[in-house]
């Protein structure tokens, strides 16, 4: 049996959870969202605390188990805590800037590139180099943060371009030099 899928989920106060079928809805201080189940999970709320079943054994069922225990207790963990992801900017020149719609990126093309935060997400420049993504729904946050990196991947010989807080970049040699 699924381990993740047993445990239950605790609701914080100040976090209202609504079950309609498989159609899950979790408002709290950070927002709001909703998020649909496959049809053969039961969620149900056990007072203060929500459990996910599943209805037998099979294969299909048990993967399903675990991975909408999950998406539940993301959703809980999103609209009290949030979710955050920080991005580096490496390289000489290269820069973001906050700006009303989002950021403005300075990656070393001839162009600024724009990137318009969507609905729900905060996209923040701490400084120039450091870009923090904010926001409740954890999948949105990570898409965006992937989003933002793909303009300018880190690159192997230099280590220039866009990385997440803490990744290490395998740096590849030059050429060597001339005899």
């Amino acid at each position: 049996m699924s381990r993740i899928g047993r445990k239950p989920i605790p609701v914080p106060g100040g976090v209202e959870v609504a079950i309609d079928g498989t159609t899950v809805r979790v408002k709290g201080p950070k927002g709001e969202l909703e998020r649909t189940l496959h049809r053969d999970i039961v969620v149900r709320r056990d007072g203060e605390q929500i459990l996910v079943e599943r209805p037998s054994d099979q294969s299909q069922h048990r993967a399903l188990h675990g991975l909408s225990r999950t998406l539940v207790a993301n959703m809980i963990e999103g609209v009290t805590e949030g979710f955050k992801k920080t991005l580096e900017i490496v390289g000489v020149g290269y820069r973001a800037e906050n700006k009303p719609f989002g950021l403005t990126l300075n990656l070393g093309y001839s162009h600024t590139i724009d990137y318009k935060a969507p609905e729900g997400i905060s996209l923040k420049a701490v400084s120039p180099t450091v870009v923090d993504v904010e926001g409740a729904n954890k999948e949105v946050v990570g898409q965006v943060a992937a989003e933002i990196r793909s303009l300018r991947p880190p690159e192997p010989y230099k280590g220039k371009g866009v990385r997440y807080q803490g990744e290490v970049i395998r740096r590849k040699a030059g050429k060597a030099g001339g005899k």
